[in-house]
C-alpha cells in the first residue's frame, strides 16, 4: 500500500514540476509569459531554419549582433505586425540592421528594441507544418467533430442489445 502511495506522490510531483517548468519557460507572451511561437515561412534563413520549422522565441534583456531574433514588422509597412526571424547584423536599441542568412541584402526595416519579440531559443524542425495543417479550417472542424463524437460516445455507455422481451 505504501509503495503505491509513494509512486502516486512521485508521479504527481513530476507532473507538477513539468507544468511549472512549462509555465516558466514556454508560457506564451500573449498570456504574460516569455515565449513567442513562430512558424518559419520561406527560405531566407537557410541553411539553419527551413520552411515549416517551429521556432520558440524567448524574451531577453538585450539583443547583440549575430543573435537570431524575431521582430514585428513596423506599423505602416507591408506585412505590419507579422514576425520576421532574421539575424542582427548591427545596431542598438534605437534600430537594428537585420539580415536573413540566405539573403544578399539587409532587411528594409530597422526594428527598435520594442519591436523585438525575442531571441531564438528553441528550434523544433518540421513541427510548424503540423501546426499549420491543424489550423486549416476543414482539419480543425474535423478534429472538433471527432472530439465531440468521442465525448458523446463515451457518455452513452455500453450499447445494450435490443432483444425482444420474453413472452409471458
Amino acid at each position: 500500500m505504501t509503495r503505491r502511495r509513494l509512486r502516486r506522490a512521485l508521479e504527481l510531483a513530476a507532473g507538477l514540476a513539468l507544468v511549472v517548468l512549462w509555465a516558466v519557460t514556454l508560457w506564451p507572451t500573449v498570456l504574460g509569459g516569455p515565449a513567442t511561437y513562430v512558424v518559419i515561412r520561406g527560405d531566407s534563413m537557410l541553411p539553419g531554419l527551413h520552411a515549416g520549422d517551429l521556432v520558440i522565441l524567448h524574451t531577453t534583456g538585450g539583443v547583440a549582433p549575430d543573435d537570431v531574433v524575431g521582430y514585428r514588422v513596423p506599423a505602416g509597412e507591408v506585412g505590419a505586425g507579422h514576425i520576421v526571424v532574421h539575424r542582427v547584423v548591427a545596431g542598438d536599441a534605437g534600430g537594428y540592421t537585420m539580415l536573413g542568412d540566405n539573403n544578399p541584402a539587409p532587411d528594409p526595416w530597422q526594428p527598435r528594441a520594442a519591436d523585438v519579440a525575442g531571441t531564438a531559443w528553441l528550434l523544433l524542425p518540421g513541427l510548424g507544418r503540423v501546426i499549420v495543417f491543424v489550423h486549416q479550417p476543414a482539419v480543425a472542424a474535423a478534429l472538433a467533430v471527432s472530439v465531440l463524437m468521442m465525448l458523446v460516445v463515451s457518455r452513452a455507455g455500453p450499447l445494450r442489445s435490443r432483444r425482444p422481451l420474453p413472452a409471458d
